[in-house]
Formats: structure tokens, C-alpha cells, sequence
């Protein structure tokens, strides 16, 4: 290894150690387009998930690559810690949205570990370009090399080139790999593991956005619920609703402290039309006048609301509670999983019209996109639910799943290579979340014991299980309930250590020290200053509702 950062980042040296051609097949690097530069005293801030660190030094590294018969360019991206702070590790990570990159966010999650770290830009033209730039070629036509490379491909090619490349750099024979990833970057974490698991000694996952074709055409599932009962809430009614939800379910946990840890029992005990008739109050947003009982506002404008009061009305109750029960056919069949109650209504948000003085049902952004780029195939952030009914959102779920389970579905629940290599995970996920349904998660974890581990029965499988993959359910959406900053610390000190994590070590924004339980063990407080995990099957399987309404397993 070199002695020096200064030896070892020019732009010579890195050519030197460049991955061969070779390498992965039907790639050339481009030798030329190297660029390497010294970052010394870094400062990397403590944020979600990535604790701080200062006085690191680092070569900042660019190349490209193209692949054989396309016109294509590749740029991937690499902070290589110096040779002094280098701790024999590598991680590779993603974005989230439509974005595969994280940028400098994601290199800093690798660096703070004394890890190499790598991203790309997908052949996407450029770092802040993302997949809805160049899935369609035109209106009715995929890329459907953008859409692998989004998938899965690119991901995995950063990482072979990146592997080789840390090796080669630091002239070292052996290392340790991981990944780490949220959101999209969760669900491409997951595309890695489940196709090259021998690839990554551990992994770190939240909240992976996997599942596609049923994730991202439920977020069109709560503004058609309104639509079909009639009624556009105004988002402070909906918020009464949920903050009366979070007081009544504080408790359940045995501990009050603002934050439903037991959003299972929540489910299972406290209905929305508790609501009803409580009052709600918001002040003006942007501008606008006074509004309460239907009166118009005054002076307002499209993207301003004004202040509004009133009580909680039958219908706003009956939205909330059809949202918390999820999505079901015309047959009653039920066809996904929904948000925990104690998640906000992101996707019910209705937006106010000052011209009619009303709030107006709006298709989710993200959903409407989505299908419009992946069904429809055009470019469009506008959708029409005129018509659309839940048997629609079902249809187009079940298209979605034909068309793209090779590419970012990603629930392949057979682990065996990343098991047999001695791989471990740690995958985690925001009990209220309200984007990714918790309960997405929990259906892959139990559909990998089930496929890896059938001849068990339930406990048993999950105590098999648990010795290379664990689930962790974070109370709340995030902050200020407990929130694990060092996951990825977690799984490193597993894989290098053989440190089990039972518990994950989690702090609030208080800065109070606590503990999260690996599911489907569940919190249970006692004199308010002692915590156990307890197992509840009626718990485990209100996470676990049939979905049948799908024609097939849904992993």
C-alpha cells in the first residue's frame, strides 16, 4: 500500500490501477476521461443514518465506461479514503425517487467508516439526471437498457468496477464489502443482494421502495378513496384525525411519549370515527382569508390556503379508516397493504381552489407519474382519475407486475447465495411511514423465511433467519422517536465481529439512549423505564393480510 494520499491521487496512479476491460465483459473503460483530485480535512455533518466524523482526507475519483454496440457512457464515482484512514472496507450505495444517486450523501456513508465508497450516474447523461429523463425514447417506446440500468445492472457494475479498483489502489488482497441504501436506494439494495449476493459481505436497507408495480400505483389509492366517498378533506381535518390517532395509540406500547410504537395494535383497537365531531384549526398558509363553514376564502390564491376550523366530519372518518384498511377489489378481495394508522395522509393531500372556495381531490405526484411513464408511456406528471376505481388501481398493479418483475420489482424472497456466502442484513423501516407501507417490508422478510426455511414453523424459521437477516420496525416515521444513526456500524461490526444485533441501538432527538426490537418481536414498556420484546402472533399477523385478489404469490 502507498504511504501517502499524495502518491496515490493523481490522475496517472488511478489510470494505472484501473479495472482491465476484462473486468466485466462487454465494457471498456475509458482511461482518458480519469479525474483525481485530494480532499483533506473533511467534515462530514451527523445526519440520518450517517454519523459525523471530521479531518478526513480522501482522493476524489471519476471514470467513465461504455458497453460493446451502444452509444453509450457510464460515469461512476468514487471517494477513496487515504491510505492512513483506508479500513479495508467497500460500500456501494443508491438513490432514491427516480434519482440512482445519491451524490456526495452517499459517498459520505461509506468515507465516515473508512470505506471506499462508489456511486454512478446510470449512463443517464450526467449526475443530476434521473430515470424519468430517459426511460421513454418517445411517447409509447422504453429504453429499456435506462430501465435496466436503473433495475439493477448499473448498480452492480459500479461495484464489480469499484471492488477492483479498491483492491488495485491500495494493493490489498482482501477487504470487506457492503451496501447501504433508503427508499429506492433500499430497493436497489435488495436488487444486489438478491442477484449477486455473493458480492456483499453485509448490508444496510431502509425502507426499500421495492415492489414497484404495487408501491408506487398505491399512492393513487387514497385520493381515489376520496373520490369514490365524495368528499375532499381539507389536510387539517385528516391532521385532527391523525393526531387524535397518535394519542389514543400512544400508550399501547406501554410507554407515552408522543410516538405510536405499536401501530399493529393501533390497527387492531382504535377506529377513525372516534374522530368525528372533534373540532380542527389551522392558520393561513400563504395568504388568504378566514375560512370556516364553506365560506370562501378571500384574497386567496391556488397555491395559498387560508386559515380554516371546523369539526370532523363522517366522511373525512370513513376516507382515513378506508385508507388504514388498504386496497380491495369489487369482490371485497383485498389487493395491498396500506399505511400504519399514525402515518400522516400524504397521498389524501387535496389542494384549495380560491376561485370556488373548496378543496379539490389530486392524484398523487408520484403515483400519477408513474403511471403515466411505466403503463402508459408518456411523459406526463398529469393524470386524470376520472373513472378510476379500485378494480382500475388493481388492474394496473397486476399490469405492472407482468411487465417489470425482472427489472424493479426486486422481491426475490430466495436469498441462498448471499446466505451461503455468510451475507448479513439488517433491514429497517419506519412504522409510520407515509410513502412505503412498513407492512411491504414485513411481507418480504416473512416471504424469505417462508422460501428459505419452509420445513420450520413460524418461530423457528424466524430464529433461522435472524442469524444473517434481521428487520427492524422504527417507531414513527423518523424523528424525534428513537432513530438508528449507525446501521450500517450495526451490520459491520456483525459481519467483522460476529456481533448479533438482537437489538438496534437507536437515540431521540432528546438524546435519550433506547433500544428497537427485531421483529416480530414487539416493545412492550414496564414502570415506564424498562422495555422487553415480546412476541404477539395476532400482531405478526395483522402485518400479514392475504392478498388474494393477486393471482400470485406476492413476495
Amino acid at each position: 500500500m502507498a504511504a501517502s494520499l499524495s502518491e496515490v491521487c493523481t490522475v496517472a496512479y488511478v489510470q494505472s490501477v484501473l479495472p482491465s476491460d476484462d473486468t466485466i465483459q462487454g465494457i471498456a473503460i475509458s482511461a482518458d476521461s480519469v479525474t483525481a483530485n485530494a480532499v483533506t480535512n473533511y467534515t462530514i455533518t451527523e445526519s440520518d443514518l450517517i454519523p459525523g466524523r471530521e479531518g478526513l482526507d480522501f482522493c476524489n475519483v471519476t471514470f467513465s465506461y461504455s458497453h460493446t454496440g451502444l452509444d453509450d457512457k457510464v460515469n461512476v464515482w468514487y471517494w477513496m479514503p487515504s491510505p492512513l484512514q483506508f479500513q479495508s472496507r467497500y460500500v456501494s450505495t443508491g438513490g432514491g425517487g427516480f434519482m440512482i444517486t445519491s451524490g456526495e450523501g452517499g459517498l459520505a456513508a461509506g468515507l465516515t467508516y473508512g470505506a471506499v465508497a462508489g456511486t454512478t450516474d446510470g449512463g443517464f447523461g450526467g449526475w443530476n439526471n434521473e430515470l424519468s429523463d430517459v426511460l421513454l425514447v418517445s411517447n409509447g417506446t422504453i429504453n429499456y437498457s435506462m430501465l435496466v440500468n436503473f433495475g439493477f445492472l448499473s448498480i452492480h457494475e459500479m461495484t464489480v468496477l469499484g471492488k477492483t479498483l479498491t483492491k488495485q489502489f491500495y494493493n490489498v488482497s482482501h477487504f470487506y464489502s457492503y451496501y447501504q441504501g433508503c427508499s429506492e436506494g433500499g430497493r436497489k439494495g435488495w436488487s444486489q443482494v438478491q442477484r449477486y449476493g455473493s458480492q456483499f459481505d453485509g448490508a444496510a436497507i431502509g425502507a426499500p421502495a421495492f415492489r414497484q408495480a404495487f408501491q408506487q400505483v398505491n399512492h393513487l389509492f387514497s385520493p381515489v378513496v376520496e373520490q369514490i366517498i365524495g368528499y375532499a378533506p381539507s389536510p387539517c381535518e385528516l391532521e385532527r384525525i391523525n393526531n387524535d390517532t397518535i394519542t389514543a395509540c400512544d400508550k399501547l406500547d406501554g410507554l407515552e411519549d408522543g410516538i405510536v410504537s405499536r401501530t399493529d395494535l393501533c390497527k387492531m383497537h382504535h377506529f377513525a370515527n372516534a374522530s368525528v365531531g372533534n373540532t380542527f384549526s389551522c392558520a393561513a398558509s400563504g395568504g388568504g382569508g378566514v375560512m370556516g363553514g364553506g365560506a370562501p376564502a378571500v384574497g386567496g390564491s391556488d397555491s395559498s390556503t387560508p386559515a380554516i376550523n371546523g369539526t370532523v366530519s363522517a366522511k373525512a372518518a370513513a376516507i382515513a379508516q378506508a385508507i388504514w384498511d388498504g386496497l380491495h377489489d369489487s369482490h371485497g378481495r383485498r389487493v395491498y397493504i396500506s399505511y400504519q394508522p399514525s402515518a400522516d395522509f400524504a397521498d389524501a393531500s387535496t389542494t384549495y381552489n380560491s376561485t370556488t372556495g373548496e378543496y379539490t381531490i389530486a392524484a398523487s405526484g408520484v403515483g400519477a407519474q408513474w403511471v403515466n411513464l411505466f403503463l402508459k408511456k408518456i411523459n406526463s406528471k398529469s393524470l386524470s382519475l376520472d373513472g378510476v376505481s379500485y378494480d382500475t388501481l388493481r388492474d394496473w398493479m397486476v399490469e405492472a407486475m407482468q411487465m417489470y418483475s425482472g427489472t424493479i420489482e426486486s422481491t426475490w424472497p430466495d436469498l441462498s447465495d448471499f446466505h451461503n456466502a455468510g451475507g448479513k442484513v439488517i433491514h429497517f423501516h419506519g412504522e409510520s411511514d407515509n410513502s412505503i407501507p412498513a407492512a411491504s417490508s414485513v411481507i418480504y422478510h416473512n416471504a424469505v423465511r417462508e422460501i428459505m426455511y419452509p420445513d420450520q414453523n413460524a418461530r423457528n424459521g424466524f430464529d433461522k433467519l435472524h442469524d444473517w437477516y434481521r428487520l427492524f420496525l422504527i417507531p414513527g416515521p423518523a424523528r424525534p422517536g428513537p432513530f438508528p444513526v449507525n446501521v450500517l456500524e450495526s451490520v459491520i461490526d456483525w459481519v467483522e465481529n460476529g456481533v448479533n444485533p438482537t437489538e438496534l441501538n437507536a437515540t431521540t432527538t432528546a438524546g435519550v439512549d433506547e433500544k428497537i426490537c427485531s421483529f416480530p418481536l414487539r416493545p412492550l414498556w414496564k414502570n415506564k423505564d424498562t422495555m422487553t420484546c415480546v412476541y404477539d402472533q395476532q400482531s405478526i399477523d395483522s402485518w400479514l393480510p392475504p392478498l388474494d385478489s393477486i393471482p400470485v404469490p406476492v413476495y
